[in-house]
Parts: structure tokens; sequence; C-alpha cells
């Protein structure tokens, strides 16, 4: 966590000097999506349902694993879904990109990649996001998109959008930036259509999006999985030895989440934290430890230089039953439409 978050997150009072800053921010964040409102920017409104899983906040909240949970429901369920995706910390030569599981992390981004080897979904990346949902819907036949990230993307017209909030660390100071983590004013809760709290919904007050459906889920961990062989053990049983310290290394957007499932697992460990979509190189890997333990997001971005040493934790988004009935309704109302 870097200085600034670590001061959103305690409240730190030397903010109050950014205000003038954020004013000018929220200012240009309302104007902006007041544009695509009146008409005067255009909105792409595909032929097929789109689902925005987004965040308010700047960090990780939960969202991927909530997208490859909504992935796998659906084609569970006979829809062809498939997954727009900005491709942060990718850069291709061409764009979409159509995402494969042998796609380059460096082409597709980290989090694309992850997804199109969790779920086997048809993955497009694309800066221009209407774009990558013309190629999915026009050459892969999806029937429905879901939008990895992109709830400030407005050029894409949506169906429905879900806000995944950290459960624990909520809104910060609940303050737009630079003085605060949000990315937009808390009154857009007003307008989405379901809140879900990965943890939990405690860290939300009564009066954010007042009225609007509110849910929780959890990440449960699935598997052990060894980075260069795939082999999986029962996370029950970890396939390594509990009698030192394992270096656990985490570049995602809330690093102290994976260190807390770490250790309520009971496995030891020493907690190394990198900047979200941190690019991982072999220098990265410490010398010492004869264990490595990493997130399947920084997986994809170490399996070209990992070593035998190196474990992913799987973990899956675990919503609760009252979300998959109120998300099977509205999936069922497209299907009759």
């Amino acid at each position: 966590m870097t200085p600034i978050e670590r001061a959103w997150y305690r409240g730190s009072r030397w903010l109050t000097l950014l205000a003038p800053l954020e004013a000018l921010y929220r200012q240009a964040v309302v104007r902006r999506r007041e544009a695509y409102r009146d008409g005067r920017r255009e909105i792409w409104q595909p032929s097929v349902p789109v689902v925005v899983v987004g965040n308010l906040s700047v960090g990780g909240t939960g969202k991927s694993p909530l997208v490859a949970w909504l992935v796998r429901w659906l084609t569970d369920n006979g829809w062809r879904p498939g997954i727009v995706s900005r491709g942060y910390g990718g850069k291709a030569s061409s764009y979409p990109l159509a995402v494969t599981g042998q796609t380059p992390v460096a082409q597709s981004g980290d989090e694309p990649l992850m997804l199109a080897q969790q779920t086997g979904a048809p993955v497009a990346v694309d800066p221009d996001r209407p774009r990558a949902a013309r190629w999915l819907i026009e050459h892969s036949r999806c029937n429905i998109l879901i939008a990895d990230d992109g709830l400030q993307h407005y050029a894409l017209g949506r169906s429905l959008e879900l806000v995944v909030v950290d459960g624990v660390r909520g809104f910060g100071n609940r303050h737009c930036l630079p003085r605060g983590p949000l990315r937009e004013p808390l009154q857009r809760l007003a307008d989405v259509d379901a809140l879900i709290g990965n943890g939990g919904t405690a860290s939300l007050a009564n009066t954010d999006g007042e009225g609007v459906p509110r849910f929780s889920m959890t990440l449960v961990p699935t598997a052990w999985r060894h980075l260069t062989s795939g082999e999986r053990y029962p996370v029950e049983q970890p396939p390594f030895g509990l009698d030192r310290p394992v270096a656990a290394l985490a570049g995602i957007g809330h690093p102290r989440r994976f260190f807390d499932t770490l250790g309520a697992l009971g496995v030891p460990h020493e907690g190394i934290a990198f900047g979200d979509h941190h690019q991982f190189s072999a220098a990265d890997l410490p010398a010492a430890p004869s264990v490595v333990v990493m997130t399947a997001k920084d997986a994809v971005k170490c399996a070209g230089f990992a070593d035998d040493r190196c474990w992913v934790l799987d973990v899956e988004a675990a919503p609760e039953p009252a979300f998959t009935e109120w998300w099977a309704e509205r999936a069922e109302g497209w299907a009759r439409s």
C-alpha cells in the first residue's frame, strides 16, 4: 500500500490540503457523465445484455473473482458469455485482442489472462470497450457480455451494474481522488443495480446507495496449485511443510487480504507486498525460502520464470444464496426478452 493509500484509509488530516483538487476532479467526473447522459457523447448499446462489474474506489475489491463466478453460472445455464476488459498493464500491437490461456501476459494484462484460464470463455481486450464488445458478438457469438471493471467507461451501454465493495476497508475516508480513493462521488451508488460486499456489508453506511439491493460474498480458497506442473492439492492439505514461514508474494490491490487468508489457513508466512498489477521479474522471487506462494493474478505474470518452489492459492467467489436468486431472476428476464 502506498503512503497516500494508507492516508486514505486512516483518515489522515493532511489530506484536507487536497480539497481544492478533489473539487476539480469531482466537477470533471460529473460533467463527463452528464455528457453521456444528455447525448453529447455517444453510447453504444449492444444487442445483447451487458453486465458491468466494477468498483467505486481505487484498488482491489474482488471484482474479478465475481466476474469468473458469473461467467461459470451463465455457462452452466446455457448462455454463451464473453468477457470485455481494458487489459490494464498489457500492450498489444493491435486491438481488439482475443485472449486465450496462452496469450502473453505482456499483451493481455494480468486479469484478462487469468479470467481466460479460469473460465475458458472468450475474452476480448481493448481500450475501446465498445469495439471489444462488437468483436465478441460478431466473432464468438456471445449472447451476453460481462465487463470486468468499466463502471466509469460510459461509452459501452449496459443492462446491469454491479459494484463490489471491500467489506473491511469500505470507501476509506469517503472522498474522491486525490483526497480519497473514490473514482466517483458516493451519490453514484444510487444508480447502480446492486452492491456486493466482499467480506460482508458492514463497511457500508445506511445512506450508501439507499434502496439498492445489498449482498455479501466471500473469497473461498479452493486448491493449492503448483505453478510449473499444474498439479492441484486440497486446500486443507498444503503440499509443503508448515514448520517454517513461506514467502507470500502479492501484487494486488489489497495484499493484506491474501496474507490474512494464509493466516486463516494456518500457513506461516512472510508477506511481501507489491503494487497492484506489479510487473514481476525473476528478481522478485526471494532467494532463501524453500516455498513461495502467490495469488492467481500474480501467477500469470510469474509463470515464465517460476521455479519448483512456486505455488498458487486458487480462490473462487462465493456469493450468498440471496444474490444467486436475485441474479437468476434477471438472467431469466433477459432470456425471455
